[in-house]
């Protein structure tokens, strides 16, 4: 036996989500059949991520162990003949048995993409939330600055979250503009379920001038899902890269 390490690109438009879900189509689900009919085995797959629906992922890490002779650098090309064309397999290689792709990881940086202007460009909306008015890009990046920190993350976190402590760290949340796109990069040590869409949300209403850019303070220390802005769409939200120990 031999667990194996996936690093995978997908465009989430089409499916629920990265976890597996009972008559519904989502990443986790195609990629185990695509194991299945390589290898013949039934297996678990482990990710490191469970990105929500419509999130897309250039670098999201699942493993999973197999009987199968297979060289772990094989499993790309031999899965992407398997995969459809919106989920791809870019690395694989075998690992420890120990390593877990979720416990195991340091941290995860996520982007959100923006564009703005008179009219949507069609070709950009599948990967970018639209806005049609000008932003203050000024006031984003003030109010980006207060989210960096370990902080009770509870007033950015949807309803719903099965989870201990909201308490989370957040070591890099900056608000930049790259070739016509406005680009909230948050990087940290985990996110609680919508965290970084509310995000995107809380500083997209700031850039509209509907929420004061130095209040980020108040809205942590409230821990009320209500005193944060609304959660921005799935389509402008991609989880980049894990960091490893």
């Amino acid at each position: 036996m031999k667990r194996i390490m996936l690093t995978i690109a997908y465009d989430g438009t089409a499916y629920f989500g990265w976890q597996k879900q009972e008559g519904m189509p989502t990443v986790e689900q195609r990629v185990m059949d695509a194991i299945g009919k390589l290898t013949g085995e039934s297996v678990e797959l482990i990710g490191a991520s469970r990105t929500d629906a419509g999130v897309h992922a250039l670098g999201n890490v699942a493993v999973f162990d197999t009987n199968a002779t297979i060289p772990g650098e094989r499993y790309t090309p031999a899965l992407n003949s398997f995969l459809p064309e919106d989920i791809r397999v870019m690395d694989s290689k075998e690992t420890e048995a120990e390593f877990h792709p979720r416990f195991d990881a340091h941290s995860k940086r996520y982007e959100y993409h923006i564009i703005t202007g008179p009219v949507a460009n069609p070709l950009e909306t599948r990967y970018a939330h639209y806005v049609r008015e000008k932003l203050d890009i000024e006031a984003m990046k003030r109010m980006a600055e207060d989210f960096v920190g370990e902080h009770d993350f509870t007033s950015f976190c949807a309803a719903g979250a099965q989870v201990k402590s909201k308490v989370r760290t957040v070591s890099l949340a900056e608000v930049t503009e790259q070739n016509g796109h406005i680009v909230i990069a948050v990087e940290g040590d985990g996110f609680l379920y919508n965290m970084i869409r509310i995000f995107a949300g809380t500083l997209l209403a700031a850039g509209l001038h509907r929420i004061d850019a130095g209040s980020m303070p108040d809205i942590l220390s409230a821990k009320d899902r209500s005193f944060a802005g609304p959660t921005a769409p799935a389509c402008g939200l991609k989880l980049c890269f894990i960091r490893y120990k």
